[in-house]
């Protein structure tokens, strides 16, 4: 079974009453229970809670009261706290944890009214480009599950993908959004580092995570970003700024766009059938007008160490929470604190976030400080600084979003070559600018392939309405798995 909406038209039927919320939600949890077994998309699942948001959004919309997003379901990764939901972060330490307090984001979706799914799987701690990093065992791709749907935002890809959600939340710290998208045939979006409220999402690396939708069409994450966005005092690194409407530009054409194509993308390490795509891509935007322009960004081979380095030190930090004293798994038998400390850890974390939270204390230690982390903060500002002059040339900048479609389950056994498959997106993030990924195509075996577009600060809405032009011309977002 499957229930083929997209948000808007999800919107359309409710506001209408042509569906009630607990008869949409109602077709979602039993699409749910007949394919998540072999998908291993949710983790977190509360039908009672569930079927409540959907009946209070049936009064709103009977009063005549309702915001457009009022009853239409959503999954988030489990990355977001929800008051009474269990946010573990696919990890056993937080196996345990039902939150008491609810997250800016979700709770402006609450606000709208709308419907919670549950909790969807991803990378322990956000750690991980194949969601295999779970602790509740590895998501599936809804194209082929013997394939990985791509990480961190894994099971938010393979829901939205699988019609098992109409739209989902997901974070991105270093492509978590775009390349789960690109592999699984979705829209998804990062937006600007600081225009939608961090609090009360579990922290990875602070300077870099920031959650955006996950969706079938561009136009949906336009609609559900109006609603996401916005300042928080209870987030320092939130930005305070007028409120836009993201969906403005949905309906602006391509004449005259400038494309700009970053000749280190295109040098070496991208599959055949991505480079097949991506030329497509580029003849589809000429065809609609568009102008490529060929720019340089020279620091992209830095970006990885920079990221890594970044990131790892940033995650030794948050994680050092996680003790097994306030809350979380703690080992059931020590002799003294130490050890106390050191079993917990040892036995509720993964080996990945073991890996980084070693790496990241090892880059922040005395003597080690500014010949890693410090040095890497440098090389951020120059990856940042490459964009700002690209931009001189170009409105955007067109890329691939993964340099292959979505690999096998099992197949990623060395970290090293997992970490390089980021080498597309890790730079968007280190510079805090918005970028999404389209689908675009597919390989010779069947699997989706996307793109990514990549915009300056603040270019959401324009970024948007370029993508949807797209797929004004083109079908690749209407494409769905065999259900």
């Amino acid at each position: 079974m499957s229930v083929p909406y997209t948000l808007k038209q999800a919107s359309e039927l409710l506001q209408s009453k042509q569906i009630s919320a607990l008869e949409l939600a109602g077709e979602y949890l039993k699409a749910i229970a007949e394919r998540n077994p072999a998908l291993n998309a949710y983790i977190t699942l509360d039908e009672e809670k569930t079927r409540a948001e959907a009946r209070a959004a049936d009064a709103r919309i009977a009063a005549g009261n309702a915001a457009p997003l009022a009853g239409v379901p959503i999954a988030y990764k489990d990355i977001f706290c929800q008051t009474g939901w269990r946010s573990a972060c696919a990890s056993k330490m937080l196996d345990n944890f039902v939150s008491p307090y609810t997250a800016t984001v979700v709770q402006n979706l609450l606000d709208e009214g709308m419907v919670t799914l549950g909790r969807v799987n991803m990378d322990e701690f956000a750690m991980g480009s194949c969601n295999e990093n779970s602790y509740y065992g590895a998501s599936r791709n809804p194209w082929n599950t013997a394939r990985v749907p791509g990480g961190s935002s894994g099971g938010s890809a393979a829901a939205v993908a699988a019609r098992l959600a109409p739209v989902a939340l997901g974070s991105d710290t270093g492509g978590s959004i775009r390349q789960p998208a690109s592999h699984c045939g979705i829209t998804g979006l990062k937006p600007t580092y600081g225009i939608v409220s961090r609090f009360g999402m579990i922290a990875y690396a602070s300077s870099l995570d920031q959650a955006g939708p996950m969706a079938q069409t561009a136009e949906d994450c336009a609609i559900l970003l109006n609603a996401m966005a916005g300042f928080d005092e209870r987030d320092s690194t939130s930005l305070e700024r007028a409120k836009e409407d993201y969906t403005r530009d949905l309906d602006t054409p391509l004449k005259g766009l400038r494309i700009g194509l970053p000749k280190e993308y295109f040098a070496e390490g991208m599959s055949a059938d991505v480079q097949k795509t991506v030329q497509a891509a580029i003849g589809l935007f000429q065809a609609q007008g568009a102008q490529m322009v060929e720019v340089s960004l020279p620091q992209t081979g830095l970006s990885i160490p920079a990221y890594y380095v970044i990131a790892s030190a940033e995650a030794s930090t948050n994680l050092s929470r996680y003790d097994g004293v306030r809350y979380g798994h703690r080992a059931a038998e020590f002799a003294n604190l130490d050890e106390m400390y050191g079993k917990s850890r040892a036995e509720g974390l993964g080996s990945e976030v073991k890996r980084r939270i070693m790496i990241g204390t090892y880059v922040l230690s005395h003597g080690y400080y500014d010949a890693y982390y410090l040095k890497a903060q440098k090389l951020r500002r120059l990856v940042a600084d490459d964009f700002q002059t690209a931009f001189k040339e170009c409105d955007f900048i067109l890329a691939p979003a993964a340099p292959t479609a979505a690999p096998l389950i099992g197949s990623s056994s060395d970290p090293v070559q997992t970490y390089l498959s980021d080498i597309y997106t890790i730079a968007a993030n280190l510079a805090g600018l918005p970028a999404l990924s389209l689908p675009a195509g597919f390989s010779s075996d069947g699997l989706p392939v996307g793109i990514q577009l990549i915009g300056n600060h603040f270019s959401e809405a324009r970024l948007l309405g370029a993508a949807h032009q797209i797929q004004l011309a083109s079908d690749w977002h209407t494409k769905a798995p065999a259900l």
